[in-house]
């Protein structure tokens, strides 16, 4: 397994400074999201993504692709009733789709879970139609450009639209492309499934898993709290999973480059 970890922990560094950082810990890859690009992601012009690009892989990194997808300017949301925003969120997320080709991107990670919430008083059968149609457009695309969307569970503490790994390969199947795959995330699977090591759901969702974030539910990188990662990584061997292993953290703890480092200790025990 490879070990990546998320730009946004590093909030403000220029590219060249977050590059040289973690590929001095040994991480091998990274992952972006678009919010960390400047205030329009969807118009970063070419030039400025060739620099990004280069900027990784001149640290010898591979951008693994984005994730953090609608976090950004405006209001964006898959599930609302509004056509001319659903229609605006489609045309930003494929706009998305091409900027993570010009990076060398593979993997777009859609997590975002104020922008899928169902609005109370919005009718959830007519929104999840939507949003099946919406991917099932947005996959013909990704698969045009070598990319997969990976959808996110999330807690029902984040989102009230698909929040155990169950529901989210039932969307998956909905949508019925090879370009439109799973995603797990530690922290989101403790909240919402995961009793033990997980080995139960991984081993479950196996089939789909395209993607996969580590972290503690104390919302730290792996490692860096109670939870024993190591059963985790042992179900990922099982299910035969090759992809990327990526830190994704949502506190600032002991800063990034620490946190980095210890992250990166936990990968190397538990995620080989």
């Amino acid at each position: 397994m490879r070990h990546a970890i998320c730009n946004e922990m590093f909030k403000g560094w220029p590219h060249e400074k977050v590059a040289a950082s973690i590929a001095g810990l040994g991480y091998q890859g990274v992952e972006l999201a678009p919010f960390t690009f400047g205030e329009f992601p969807d118009k970063l012009p070419f030039s400025d993504r060739a620099v990004i690009r280069s900027a990784f892989e001149s640290n010898g990194l591979t951008i693994v692709g984005l994730h953090w997808l609608l976090v950004g300017p405006g209001k964006f949301s898959i599930t609302t009733p509004d056509h001319s925003l659903y229609i605006h969120t489609r045309n930003y997320l494929a706009a998305l789709v091409g900027i993570c080709a010009d990076l060398g991107g593979q993997i777009m990670v859609f997590g975002s879970p104020r922008q899928r919430n169902i609005g109370t008083g919005d009718d959830p059968a007519v929104a999840r139609h939507q949003v099946v149609n919406m991917f099932k457009e947005l996959s013909v695309i990704a698969d045009d450009f070598g990319i997969t969307i990976c959808f996110e569970p999330l807690t029902a503490k984040e989102t009230n639209f698909i929040n155990t790994m169950k529901e989210g390969i039932a969307l998956i199947n909905e949508v019925n492309h090879p370009a439109f795959q799973l995603h797990l995330d530690v922290k989101a699977m403790a909240g919402a499934e995961l009793k033990s090591a997980g080995d139960t759901i991984i081993e479950e969702g196996g089939k789909h898993l395209r993607h996969f974030h580590a972290n503690d539910p104390n919302l730290l990188g792996p490692g860096m709290g109670d939870l024993d990662q190591a059963p985790i990584g042992r179900a990922l061997h099982t299910v035969g999973y090759k992809g990327w292993i990526s830190v994704e953290t949502f506190v600032d703890g002991p800063g990034p480059e620490e946190t980095a480092r210890a992250s990166m200790e936990s990968l190397k025990k538990c995620y080989v």
